[in-house]
């Protein structure tokens, strides 16, 4: 856990930093009444329905993408450490979180409780606060995904297209030393 921090370092504050931002809006609004609330749902619910579909498709494209990425990383004449498929496998989990928060999120906010007689007005407060502070998190997130997805890529440029001395690319020596703790037992 501790190389995933280490190692996603800059992606993971790019998304607090995003995270935080759009964050910021929720507490820059400040206080809001029940009936404000529920206006402000209403207003709102065609800009997160799109959010969560961006992210949604977002998502899934990334998904797919890093099938292409492994094909590539498979077919390169250099030998890659388990390193970068560790860096992808991390994209894949991360992504698959948000595909799935999107989701819910998604389908809890296409529940018409606006419509719904029998809710108190303060839980219009609520499900405001809730809403905005679970799409801040869900953009935060995608920038996340995205930076994490930039650095894999520029890696993989770097390997296979430009051809240098990768960190990532395992030289003979390094592979010599692998196989000898299998052959020595």
């Amino acid at each position: 856990m501790k190389n995933f921090f280490q190692e996603n370092k800059k992606a993971l504050y790019g998304g607090m930093v995003a995270t935080m931002f759009t964050g910021l809006g929720v507490f820059l609004i400040g206080q809001v009444s029940g009936y404000e609330a529920k206006q402000l749902i209403i207003s709102s619910h065609e800009g997160i329905n799109m959010l969560c579909n961006t992210i949604i498709l977002a998502s899934a494209t990334i998904l797919t993408l890093l099938l292409t990425l492994l094909g590539i990383s498979t077919g390169t004449e250099s030998k890659l450490k388990s390193e970068h498929y560790y860096q992808v496998l991390d994209i894949a989990k991360i992504d698959t979180v948000l595909l799935v928060g999107a989701l819910v999120m998604f389908q809890l906010f296409n529940i018409p409780i606006i419509e719904a007689d029998k809710v108190s007005v303060k839980w219009y407060s609520a499900i405001y606060w809730i809403s905005l502070i679970l799409s801040s998190i869900l953009n935060g997130t995608m920038i996340t995904v995205v930076l994490m997805l930039y650095t894999t890529i520029t890696n993989m440029i770097h390997i296979v297209g430009l051809k240098s001395d990768h960190r990532m690319v395992s030289n003979e020596k390094e592979r010599e030393r692998e196989k000898s703790p299998e052959m020595s037992g």
